[in-house]
């Protein structure tokens, strides 16, 4: 063998650094990382506390404050973790269970949403009664034959619903005197009430009444000429098309509700009154059960 075949060889490794000088190491990575989540956790903070009720704050609370502290021999196995269970209300602790928050939510208010139910149907109805009040005005003035008429009728707005009245005036009765038979236009003018009413869904009442002079032909006197005159007008209007099942009152008042109190022998309080009925608000059956 040659000489220096015995050497060792040597190996010269070059090891490139400088790789971490430019990006400062992985450190700023992970304080990143805490950062983002710290911040996640301040927002979600910040969320809470804006969305939830006092209750529901009392409750996260309770969940963040021990009510018990743990004494030596007061576990039931005499260690920390032998099963102690908080008796007070929020946080609840038992062997292999885990912590939670019991939020109790507020049922809705019912008479709350009643009166909202209420205020509605009474805003449509409202809404209706106007349109069905313009709608007749415009009925009789537009008509030739009944144009003249329009100091006959007074409508208005009471606590039951729109009220018709039709009053006699002087020179322009719509009965024949001491009876319920009605002269043609009073007539004509049901017939373009009914047509209105007709329209509408709410049911119908019809009162007959006099004025204050003295009628009395036999057993006949004001209080059954009043019911007939009403029941005259009932007729007229369920042949004008008003189903008969809408009509739930009839009645005659003689002179009892004058139109003009100050004086009750005017024309004016000789009269056919017919109201169209508010309706009362209805509820969702079993909506609160």
């Amino acid at each position: 063998m040659q000489a220096g075949h015995n050497q060792p060889i040597i190996i010269n490794k070059k090891v490139k650094k400088g790789g971490d000088h430019g990006h400062y190491g992985g450190a700023w990575k992970v304080a990143y990382a805490d950062f983002v989540t710290a911040m996640m956790a301040f927002f979600l903070l910040l969320w809470l506390l804006s969305t939830t009720t006092l209750e529901q704050k009392a409750g996260i609370g309770d969940y963040f404050t021990p009510t018990t502290m743990w004494r030596p021999g007061s576990s039931g196995a005499g260690g920390i973790l032998g099963g102690q269970t908080l008796s007070d209300s929020g946080v609840k602790i038992g062997e292999g269970g885990t912590p939670s928050v019991v939020v109790e939510l507020t049922p809705p208010n019912k008479r709350a949403y009643e009166k909202d139910i209420e205020e509605l149907i009474a805003k449509r109805e409202q809404e209706s009664f106007d349109e069905a009040v313009e709608t007749l005005n415009k009925a009789i003035t537009d008509s030739p034959e009944l144009s003249d008429l329009k100091d006959n009728i007074q409508v208005d707005m009471t606590s039951e619903g729109i009220r018709i009245q039709i009053a006699d005036r002087e020179g322009g009765a719509l009965f024949q005197a001491g009876s319920p038979k009605m002269i043609p236009r009073m007539r004509d003018l049901l017939d373009q009430i009914a047509k209105v009413v007709a329209k509408l869904p709410n049911t119908v009442s019809i009162s007959g009444h006099t004025d204050a002079s003295p009628f009395n032909r036999g057993d006949y006197s004001n209080w059954e000429l009043s019911s007939d005159r009403a029941n005259a007008s009932r007729r007229v209007l369920v042949s004008s098309g008003i189903d008969a099942k809408r009509i739930v009152q009839v009645v005659g008042k003689a002179d009892q509700e004058p139109l003009i109190e100050e004086d009750p022998f005017l024309p004016q309080n000789r009269r056919v009154s017919i109201v169209l009925r508010r309706t009362a608000a209805v509820l969702p059956q079993g909506l609160f059960e």
